[in-house]
């Protein structure tokens, strides 16, 4: 499973900005916020623990996602991978827009993976799941996701197994990350 941090899109490229589970920069949430299922940041056994609202509002727990990868969706859906995009206007504020924007914008790009709701993913407010994942990869210089399009790969029992920054494509980076789990 890929999570990504959403927030717009890279239109020199013409690649869709996603993805914690994975382009863009984006860790979505209505209202900015996941709710914890049976556990806190501290002490969630896995991301299977969280549940997040996705762009139109609705309560998804992420047990749903149990047993799959989130990633490379067009190319390794089919053999379980999944991706999970969080859009965030934390950075630069690239996501100002409301749910039917961002649904609009990425539609642009055909995209068919998960879309959540807009989030906060650093400080006092950020979103529960992320900081779980934080947690569990930090980051080279802190814990903190230093700009958009950062990337999580999660392994089928629920553990965040990899974490890549904005610099890192996800063909080869994420990609080689995530064939080692299929």
């Amino acid at each position: 499973m890929i999570i990504r941090q959403l927030t717009g899109g890279d239109r020199r490229s013409g690649r869709l900005a996603a993805g914690v589970a994975v382009s863009g920069t984006c860790s979505a949430l209505l209202g900015a916020h996941c709710f914890s299922v049976m556990a806190s940041a501290k002490n969630a056994a896995s991301i299977y623990d969280f549940k997040c609202s996705d762009i139109d509002g609705n309560e998804v727990p992420l047990s749903k996602y149990d047993g799959q990868l989130v990633q490379l969706y067009d190319t390794y859906s089919e053999q379980g991978l999944r991706i999970l995009a969080f859009p965030c206007n934390q950075f630069g504020s690239q996501e100002p827009g409301t749910p039917e924007d961002i649904k609009k914008f990425v539609a642009g790009y055909g995209v068919k993976f998960d879309m959540f709701a807009k989030i906060k993913v650093n400080g006092s407010d950020a979103d529960p799941l992320w900081e779980y994942l934080k947690n569990k990869q930090g980051g080279t210089l802190g814990n903190f996701i230093k700009w958009n399009f950062t990337k999580f790969v999660v392994d089928r029992k629920g553990q965040p197994v990899a974490r890549f920054g904005p610099g890192d494509d996800p063909i080869p980076a994420v990609e080689n990350a995530v064939k080692k789990l299929l």
